[in-house]
């Protein structure tokens, strides 16, 4: 287990977060003040739980097995689990594809030719050189205990330092929806080349109620050329349905852009969603999303070329000590979702 190292240098930031999360809170009419929200460590188990009125909400989970830091289970107030077990708690009935769709999570495909999102224990050694590994570094717990501020470096293979991520998650809760609002700054520690490509960037692998259905089998190919089949499998229970801000549905979402996505659907008979809004000072806003039927819904902002198939390029880079900062919102609702109701949550 790492030692939860760094507080020293992060505490600066954290002190300036939660002056911002004071804030929005004090001009948030909404926000339901009996709530009781808490941010309990288990280092033991290298995890932080997010505890909502006595529930779990979601954990942060720090272990290296999964190649990079992410947040699962999602669970929404009613206490529905809206991301996929596999590869952390495999449940009957789901896929088991792509091994590093875990919970939700944040890294790329291309970060000066080096793949971070499709590393995981699938990927045999004799090919690793090819890929990066993101590791948690420090994390420190907001004094309102309602925010996390987590440190992690993405790291090549030989061990260099690419980039210094500083990532603050601020927990909050409006009526039947929970959220988790996301300030990101990734810092050069060399020159970065972000080249455009499908692999990114923030996203959320759901549980199979959520998927569409799907009556055939597919086959896709990561960057590095690895093929991983989805197989058709039972349909019944089913729900999931996309929907955008520009009134797209399905799987016609994919490839598009839009500022918000909302994934629709019932688990166990109970109305949910996952809805990602883009903010608009992201690079590349609105974000163009790579959402499948399948059950990956992710935003990605830097995959341009791919999407617009050519129209588009953006190729983005930082500079050594400069920073590039993404923020997004992801409200986990007991309610299906739509213009009405993502309006109030889109200003954050």
């Amino acid at each position: 287990m790492r030692k939860i190292v760094g507080l020293i240098f992060i505490s600066t930031f954290l002190i300036s977060c939660q002056n911002q999360t004071s804030k929005k809170e004090s001009n948030s009419d909404n926000v339901m003040s009996e709530t009781v929200i808490q941010i309990v460590p288990d280092d033991e188990n290298q995890k932080v739980d997010i505890v909502i009125d006595g529930s779990l909400f979601t954990s942060y989970l720090y272990t290296d097995a999964y190649y990079k830091p992410v947040l699962y289970p999602l669970i929404t107030a009613n206490g529905k689990t809206l991301t996929r077990g596999f590869p952390v708690s495999p449940k009957g009935g789901e896929r088991v594809d792509h091994p590093h769709h875990v919970g939700y999570w944040l890294n790329y495909g291309d970060v000066n030719g080096l793949d971070f999102w499709n590393h995981s224990d699938a990927i045999p050694l004799d090919k690793k050189e090819g890929y990066g590994t993101v590791f948690h570094s420090a994390y420190s717990i907001g004094n309102d205990q309602k925010s996390l501020l987590v440190k992690t470096e993405w790291k090549a293979p030989s061990g260099e330092i690419l980039l210094e991520e500083n990532t603050v998650f601020e927990f909050s809760v409006q009526g039947a929806n929970r959220i988790i609002d996301r300030t990101t700054t990734l810092l050069a520690k060399t020159e970065i080349s972000l080249k455009d490509n499908k692999e990114g960037f923030v996203a959320i692998r759901v549980t199979r109620a959520l998927e569409h259905p799907s009556n055939k089998p597919e086959v896709f190919t990561d960057a590095n050329g690895i093929p991983s089949e989805v197989k058709v499998l039972n349909n019944d229970g089913v729900t999931g349905n996309y929907l955008s801000a520009n009134g797209l549905t399905g799987e016609e979402v994919w490839g598009t852009r839009a500022p918000w996505v909302a994934l629709n659907g019932r688990v166990e008979d109970q109305a949910v969603a996952i809805t990602i809004i883009d903010h608009p000072e992201n690079l590349g806003y609105p974000t163009y999303w790579h959402a499948r039927g399948y059950g990956l819904f992710a935003a990605n902002p830097l995959g341009q070329e791919v999407f617009s198939e050519g129209a588009e390029v953006l190729n983005a880079s930082i500079s050594t000590g400069e920073s590039l900062t993404f923020k997004y919102r992801i409200v986990i609702s007991d309610q299906n979702m739509d213009a009405t109701t993502i309006a109030p949550f889109e200003k954050f």
